[in-house]
């Protein structure tokens, strides 16, 4: 017990005594420091006292299409967190092949009583998908925040990361290092994260480098899936193409990238360079550690519990995109152009 109070006080940031007035119900804590203490068995994962149990202000569905990317989890952990401080029970629904479709996963939640539903990376993002069934969502009551992916077709809050700086951020760093022939990898174009991470490249690379938006497109993007063996397969068209460095539009695919390089007998990043994008969870632990833009997801989750809420609560925040500024994070698998010179 005197091992628990002790993980407690430290995780809560208070004294012991206090851990254990809270845990005795003892008066002469502040409401803030309780909720600490409180958020601090959760996170540990001590069960809270029967009487020190919130009773829950209902269901909140999280629809994600996969957990293989490590990047969804993620997300998936700090809007858990985010609803559980704030007394509500996560629910997570996940698409598998084969398995249950989003409009199959919407229905079951609704059916529970779901106070709201947060979509990541969902139909909303296919600019070839029927945006009626958000519609019909909202005509049955049911709350609900849109993340990664915009369609103007849909009343509700977006969340989004600046997909077109994340791309202006990695090839800038790449210029620096001297590389001028600077490849893709993506998935299929008809998502718009895809669409505007294009955007983004061809734009920077035409500023930074004097190419032409057309020839940018045709040469030097290359479309696949969002998978290790997509950026593999990308990666390799890419390199044949004489790219010394390939920025991807996920972290797995940045794997891949690495593996297409050695496969092909090139060292990264003495002969390409790689960039990923979302810094998942364990990125910096490859071989070598990978270069990456770092998706802003605390900021992201907190925001699309924040706004969800607000739905609940009949006020609603304005229906329009949030959009959260990448980080570049710069570790071992980009250096200069090979016979290249950096720039100052």
């Amino acid at each position: 017990m005197t091992t628990r109070l002790a993980d407690i006080a430290a995780q809560a940031g208070v004294s012991e005594a206090t851990v254990s007035r809270v845990l005795n119900g003892k008066p002469g804590v502040a409401a803030t420091t309780r909720q600490s203490v409180l958020a601090a068995l959760d996170v540990l994962g001590y069960e809270r006292p029967v009487r020190l149990r919130q009773r829950s202000e209902g269901l909140v569905g999280l629809i994600t299409p996969e957990l293989e990317n490590p990047i969804f989890p993620a997300l998936a952990q700090v809007i858990g967190q985010a609803l559980t401080r704030q007394g509500y029970t996560p629910v997570l629904a996940t698409q598998t092949p084969g398995g249950s479709t989003e409009d199959e996963l919407t229905e079951m939640l609704v059916d529970r009583g779901v106070a709201g539903i947060i979509y990541v990376s969902g139909l909303h993002a296919d600019t070839t998908a029927d945006m009626q069934r958000y519609e019909r969502l909202r005509a049955q009551g049911v709350p609900f925040v849109l993340v990664d992916g915009f369609s103007s077709k849909v009343q509700a809050p977006f969340i989004s990361p600046d997909d077109r700086a994340a791309m202006s951020l990695a090839v800038t760093h790449l210029v620096s290092l001297g590389h001028t022939r600077i490849g893709l990898a993506l998935g299929p174009k008809r998502f718009v994260p895809v669409q505007r991470k294009i955007e983004g490249f061809v734009r920077t690379v035409q500023d930074q480098l004097g190419l032409a938006a057309q020839t940018v497109e045709k040469e030097l993007v290359q479309h696949s899936l969002y998978t290790l063996e997509g950026g593999q397969a990308a990666a390799a068209a890419l390199i044949g193409r004489d790219c010394t460095a390939v920025v991807c539009a996920s972290d797995m695919m940045a794997l891949g990238a690495i593996r297409a390089a050695r496969q092909l007998d090139l060292d990264v990043p003495k002969d390409v360079s790689v960039v990923g994008f979302d810094d998942s969870p364990l990125i910096a632990f490859t071989d070598p550690p990978l270069t990456t833009v770092r998706k802003p997801v605390p900021a992201m989750g907190q925001a699309a519990v924040r706004t969800l809420l607000e739905e609940i609560a009949g006020t609603p925040a304005p229906h329009s995109e949030f959009v959260f500024m990448p980080e570049l994070v710069v570790r071992g698998s980009t250096a200069s152009a090979p016979g290249g010179r950096s720039r100052p």
